[in-house]
């Protein structure tokens, strides 16, 4: 029978199973992480915002004149609105994601393994699938607060309206369109990330294990285990790889759905 140990490395030198997780820690560090990233990140997401609903008057053409406007007329804070409602929301969903991607990628390499497929084969099915069904399960919580996040970032931008905060967004929302208005683009949504998700997470399961080929590491156990640092390379090398293919599939889409949220805000 496999063992414990020899089962963690047969699905990744750097993938651990479900049931051995700390997920104490695992969902602390990961909230933690996620929310570092989103701080990072969060004035990039409203420049993109702003670009993708851009009329074709507005004078703020590119990146950098949209944040010169944001930090003549509201400074730092402006490179921040909604990062609130982001948070709040965000955060419960990243655990719902975190939960299933998990639970579900160890199911999956069970479901694939007497297929006898390669190595890479084997994590890029079962973390595609992983990815998707995560997508999906979180996407019931990610789309309203993308809904409110949206409209408190191009708030009085381009004609669109002003708000006092993500609940008056939610109130005026549900007043002119019912609860539909909160899961405006859901489908889109869905159509966007659950095949990106996919995407990311099959070629970011597959590209390790590619790596660590390229690097001479073979499938048997008793290899020594590579350093932190080198786990870390390459765990970053597939992120990166994942990223740029994942990339080719959401931007087109993401445009579309931004600007469905966005429809009608101008009246509100």
């Amino acid at each position: 029978m496999e063992t414990s140990s020899a089962r963690v490395h047969a699905i990744g030198q750097t993938e651990i199973n479900w049931d051995k997780l700390d997920k104490t820690k695992f969902y602390v560090v990961g909230a933690g992480l996620f929310t570092g990233v989103t701080v990072a990140l969060y004035p990039v997401s409203v420049v993109k915002t702003r670009l993708q609903v851009a009329s074709k008057d507005t004078a703020e053409r590119n990146a950098f004149s949209v944040i010169r406007g944001i930090l003549k007329t509201d400074g730092v804070p402006g490179l921040y609105r909604g990062f609130g409602t982001v948070i709040t929301g965000a955060i419960p969903a990243r655990i719902i994601f975190l939960t299933t991607l998990e639970t579900t990628k160890i199911a999956a390499f069970k479901m694939v393994e007497p297929f006898k497929l390669a190595e890479p084969t084997q994590a890029a099915i079962a973390n595609g699938l992983a990815g998707m069904t995560a997508s999906l399960s979180s996407q019931a919580v990610f789309v309203p607060i993308d809904v409110v996040s949206q409209k408190l970032m191009v708030q009085g931008y381009s004609g669109h309206a002003k708000y006092n905060g993500g609940l008056d967004v939610v109130r005026k929302v549900l007043k002119s369109d019912g609860i539909i208005g909160l899961y405006r683009g859901f489908g889109l949504s869905v159509v966007t990330y659950a095949p990106s998700s996919a995407v990311w997470w099959a070629s970011y399961g597959s590209s390790q294990r590619v790596i660590w080929r390229l690097l001479g590491h073979s499938n048997e156990f008793q290899e020594a285990i590579p350093s932190e640092l080198t786990i870390v390379a390459v765990q970053a090398a597939g992120g990166i790889i994942a990223g740029a293919t994942a990339s080719c599939i959401t931007t087109p889409l993401d445009t579309i759905k931004t600007r469905l949220q966005r429809l009608c805000a101008k009246d509100m």
